[in-house]
């Protein structure tokens, strides 16, 4: 029997993170070197490394008996706590009624995109999950491309806007932002928010990193400052080291009472709840505890670390332009400046780039810029600065905390070996393209075909 698929189906395309990890993989189990077995350095992969925090864990196993169907938007137990852990740490009252929990927010993305009409602005480079989901969706969408300090300007938001005829705009905002690292603060928040005001756009803001924020001080919430036109995502994956846990929530703008009814709607029909012993052990992460605010403190303190080596290392490669990250564990890297030498070498795309830099010597892994909805010519990359032992790590810090800038960079040397030999891999490759040095990538190529 043959089966007939949806063109609909047939039009989706691989994410890219996903396409990467197949070619690593193949790669891994093919090359022929011996020096291979360990594998390759990875700065491709957004996931935090650290473990799961202890007292989720216990809530787990404590809950694991819980086989009933949850509510719709989530057991009141956890959309309780998540309205305290936002006014707690982000000084936003939230009614528990405003807070839908569902199974990570990259779903929960996808079904606000569902519910909204209107036309999607994305400011770009973005996350790479974003517009797979707007072109499966069919959505009316354009490009917002950032200034050289890769933030959007409020004034270029309004020209789009004005371009425009649907009556609803989405902005798709992600701060702090990924991949870049950099963080929009207030005063840049408020003029963003005044041209949503006055062209009527609703704003779906990703604040997925927010407790990552260096300088916790300065991360100021998009439904704080926007509140009658935010939708607010957040959840377990980053801040808690919990991605496989699939949770995540949404609060919705303030007066959004038929929205919500509408919302339900489409929460029940895909996937009716959330698995009820993960709402009970998310509990205990967003409910606010010393061992929480520890866990936040020590963790983003050693993505700050991590994230000032990679910089500092990438920034000392000439003509390489690396963005400064205030969140997140991840850099943008702007190889463009080698555009002519990798071409010379027949690497005319970002993707050739990255295929390149994980093949034999350099054993490095990226993800380049046309998986960030840039060009495909963008000889850019995000740098993710993960790739070392989460909890023997973090068990280190807590030992013997570095303060100085010289026992950080000891810090890092000693506890991310990985990191370090992978950047010295990455400046290896450039320099080899600056010096023309022959890279016969075309018979490693063949050997993980």
């Amino acid at each position: 029997m043959r089966f007939v698929v949806d063109q609909q189906v047939e039009d989706i395309e691989m994410p890219e993170n996903l396409k990467l990890n197949t070619f690593l993989q193949e790669f891994h189990s093919s090359c022929p070197h011996s020096e291979c077995s360990f594998g390759f350095y990875g700065f491709a992969f957004g996931q935090s490394p650290f473990p799961v925090p202890k007292i989720v864990q216990d809530a787990l196993v404590k809950n694991a008996d819980k086989g009933a169907y949850a509510a719709v938007p989530g057991i009141p137990e956890l959309r309780n706590a998540i309205s305290k852990y936002n006014k707690h740490y982000f000084g936003m009252d939230i009614a528990p009624e405003r807070i839908y929990v569902g199974p990570g927010t990259k779903e929960l993305i996808f079904n606000l995109l569902e519910a909204l009409h209107g036309t999607v602005i994305l400011p770009t480079p973005a996350w790479l999950g974003y517009l797979p989901q707007i072109r499966f969706l069919k959505k009316n969408y354009h490009m917002l491309p950032t200034r050289a300090n890769k933030k959007f300007s409020p004034n270029d938001l309004r020209k789009l806007a004005l371009r425009l005829q649907d009556r609803q705009k989405i902005l798709i905002l992600n701060n702090p932002h990924n991949p870049t690292g950099l963080l929009y603060d207030r005063l840049e928040l408020e003029e963003i928010a005044d041209v949503c005001r006055e062209q009527n756009i609703t704003v779906i803001s990703d604040e997925i990193y927010a407790q990552t924020t260096y300088d916790f001080s300065k991360f100021v919430s998009m439904g704080k400052v926007y509140p009658e036109g935010t939708f607010v995502t957040n959840g377990l994956s980053k801040s808690h080291a919990a991605g496989g846990y699939r949770l995540g929530y949404v609060i919705f703008p303030q007066h959004a009472t038929d929205l919500k009814r509408q919302f339900k709607k489409i929460l029940a029909t895909e996937y009716t709840a959330v698995s009820t012993p993960i709402q009970h052990a998310a509990v205990a992460g967003f409910e606010f505890s010393k061992e929480m605010d520890e866990y936040f403190e020590v963790t983003r303190n050693i993505h700050q670390i991590m994230g000032e080596y990679t910089h500092h290392k990438l920034s000392a490669i000439d003509g390489v332009k690396v963005t400064k990250p205030n969140a997140t564990f991840y850099l943008l890297a702007d190889f463009n400046a080698f555009a002519t030498d990798l071409q010379k070498m027949n690497i005319m795309t970002s993707q050739k780039l990255s295929e390149s830099l994980i093949l034999h010597p350099y054993h490095t892994a990226i993800v380049g810029g046309d998986s960030l909805v840039l060009e495909r010519t963008d000889f850019s990359a995000r740098i993710a600065y993960v790739d070392y032992d989460g909890a023997k790590v973090y068990k280190n810090y807590l030992e013997s905390k570095p303060k100085t800038s010289s026992e950080k960079v000891e810090f890092v040397k000693n506890n991310a070996p990985k990191v370090v030999a992978g950047l010295e891999m990455i400046e290896k490759f450039f320099e080899n393209m600056r010096n023309g040095t022959p890279q016969k990538l075309q018979s490693q190529k063949n050997s993980v075909a």
